[in-house]
């Protein structure tokens, strides 16, 4: 591999879980999952759907983090130890992410209860 291929698909990866993590953003910026399912639903989005779509997507890239790790320990030569840093490190920031959603989505909820009738 040449650096220019692998600084390439290091780029396609990061625009990847760029367009993965824009589903966290809010109506205006949904992901295209998001937007098929509103399309199907008169343009209404579940919330419930959004949220079991980014929950689903971080577990695909947790799982493909651990079964990349757990070759190359395994001594796979297909995998390259940048290439597990690289899964393992998007996995640490898709997880981080979903983690400061709920935060947020608690401390909003917190709010909502404490507000006067």
């Amino acid at each position: 591999m040449s650096d220019a291929m692998d600084v390439n698909r290091l780029l396609l990866e990061m625009r990847a879980l760029k367009a993965q993590t824009q589903a966290f953003g809010g109506a205006s910026e949904l992901g295209a999952g998001a937007k098929a399912v509103a399309g199907e639903k008169n343009n209404q989005v579940s919330f419930n759907d959004v949220m079991e779509q980014a929950v689903g997507k971080v577990n695909e890239v947790q799982q493909a983090s651990k079964v990349m790790t757990n070759a190359y320990l395994k001594g796979d030569p297909n995998i390259d130890v940048t290439e597990v840093m690289i899964a393992s490190q998007k996995a640490g920031v898709a997880f981080d992410a979903m983690v400061q959603v709920r935060n947020k989505l608690v401390e909003a909820y917190r709010d909502v209860m404490n507000m006067p009738i």
